[in-house]
């Protein structure tokens, strides 16, 4: 089988050219000649090369109208085109066109060779230059890891982290499994520092935390007169907003990015009703009983989000008007892009939650399809990538922006894809999520899980005197001795949250204009 790369090249004045091609099968390419745009549609099949080269001006048919005819009948091949004109219609029809790469002759043999390693070679010039770097600073970084000491070097590890994820997206297996190797490592460390620091990152009224996003980034913007907008995109992780950033950029100027620490239990009830009443959940029911819903309650548990906001105002003496939109689905969405100048031409501050992402995730689990499309971490992105280029949550933002509103985006907590099953005894009472267990006759291994067992140390309520909470790390869940291997099986390889981890607790925030 011949692994040269094929060139096919179309020139009427193919024989004097003939120095390049020496040139390039001396560096390794097979050049199929071609003397017109004709003869080069002919060879296409047969050729079937990896990039075509044409000059512009040939006999018959043009360089560009072969361009077009190339492309519908191989629309992935990329297309150079080498011509002495240097029009600029010319060179607008063949960008228009699609096309690769642009040369004007004369052109040096190396400009060349550089068109071929560019878009015939690239990727895996990349791919290796990617492995050959991830392997220097691997142990560099295994050194940062293992002496990690604050929430912010964990910050940065993880950025880190998912900078590599994207580098070696096209790397060999060997690469990305040494990535999750670091992954993991990172997570254990991680965990133990939640453990000995959660406390004093509460008492810490400088550390942004899920409670304090109100108070350290709406309400200075409020008091400065700005309008603002607050979208939570829930289950919204670092990663995601990496994976959607380039679509942003294109629309929006993103004035910052950062990275904060949500509060415990990574749980929509908790953190997102922290976020819109800037209080940690046992305020929550202490200040608002009728605005707090207990585990075992049927009721949601976010219902009262609006109203925690107001009462955040009233707190503050603040005449401030608001509103509060949540977006479970598209349709809701289009209808408030068209209705949102009417009704927010005076507002404040506007609130949305845009729930897409949680429903995706929680429909990975139940559905064997969802499992199929989002089979790892990189097709869980592509698809995330995938919803926001086709969602009308961007014409949402882009109305908000001409409202005149500066935009904060965020999530009350990102999600972990789970694989390990941890053995817990609860009694009927407990609650039911996987990542964390709240309840007063826990039995469980003190090594396997962080354990908190006074709630009001840490600002979240108690159900029961006796009652403590119990976190899962890393990719851990917890699952029961009853129906265990059926339980397992079920829930592993899922992606959950509630627990914690880099993934589910340093979520981003951005501000975009």
């Amino acid at each position: 089988m011949n692994e040269r790369p094929v060139v096919l090249w179309a020139d009427d004045e193919i024989e004097l050219l003939k120095p390049y091609l020496i040139f390039l099968k001396q560096k390794g390419y097979d050049v199929v000649t071609a003397n017109s745009g004709r003869d080069a549609i002919s060879l296409l099949a047969s050729a079937n090369p990896d990039i075509v080269f044409l000059d512009e001006n040939m006999p018959g048919i043009s360089g560009l109208e072969t361009l077009q005819i190339i492309k519908e009948r191989n629309p992935v091949v990329p297309i150079v085109m080498i011509t002495k004109s240097e029009e600029e219609n010319i060179m607008e029809q063949a960008i228009g066109s699609k096309i690769a790469d642009y040369l004007i002759k004369p052109v040096n043999p190396n400009q060349i060779l550089m068109t071929l390693k560019k878009h015939v070679s690239g990727k895996a010039i990349v791919s290796r230059h990617a492995t050959a770097s991830f392997r220097d600073e691997f142990q560099d970084l295994s050194f940062v890891i293992s002496s990690a000491r604050t929430l912010a070097e964990f910050m940065d590890i993880y950025q880190t982290l998912v900078r590599w994820s994207e580098t070696l997206q096209d790397a060999d297996d060997s690469m990305r499994q040494l990535l999750s190797t670091q992954y993991d490592d990172a997570n254990k460390a991680f965990a133990k520092l939640v453990r000995s620091n959660y406390q004093n990152w509460l008492a810490d009224d400088t550390l942004l935390m899920s409670h304090r996003l109100m108070p350290m980034q709406v309400m200075p913007r409020l008091n400065a007169g700005d309008k603002v907008c607050l979208v939570v995109i829930d289950n919204f992780r670092y990663d995601q907003w990496r994976a959607i950033y380039n679509i942003v950029a294109e629309k929006f100027h993103i004035v910052s990015q950062q990275l904060y620490c949500t509060i415990l239990p990574t749980a929509t009830q908790y953190a997102r009703n922290s976020i819109f009443s800037a209080l940690m959940p046992l305020q929550i029911k202490q200040r608002y009983p009728q605005l707090w819903v207990e585990e075992g309650d049927e009721d949601s548990k976010n219902q009262y989000e609006k109203e925690l906001l107001n009462a955040y105002f009233q707190r503050n003496r603040r005449s401030l008007t608001s509103e509060y939109y949540k977006i479970n689905e598209s349709a809701f969405c289009e209808k408030l892009v068209e209705q949102l100048p009417a009704r927010n031409a005076h507002a404040d501050m506007i609130a949305v939650v845009v729930n897409f992402i949680d429903m995706l995730s929680h429909s990975r689990t139940e559905s064997q399809m969802m499992r199929e499309l989002a089979a790892d971490e990189q097709a869980y992105l592509s698809l995330t990538k995938s919803w926001f280029q086709h969602s009308p949550t961007i014409d949402l933002l882009l109305q908000i922006r001409k409202l005149g509103y500066k935009i904060l985006i965020t999530t009350d907590h990102g999600t972990k894809r789970v694989t390990n099953a941890v053995k817990v005894v609860g009694d009927k009472n407990t609650n039911v999520n996987l990542r964390y267990k709240v309840g007063k006759s826990l039995a469980y291994n003190d090594r396997e899980v962080v354990a908190f067992t006074r709630p009001e140390e840490i600002g979240l309520p108690a159900p029961n005197v006796s009652s403590h909470y119990i976190f899962a790390q890393n990719k851990d869940f917890l699952a029961y001795p009853n129906n265990y291997n059926y339980y397992v099986g079920y829930y592993r390889d899922t992606f959950q949250h509630g627990g914690i981890s880099l993934e589910e607790m340093l979520v981003p925030l951005i501000e975009i204009e």
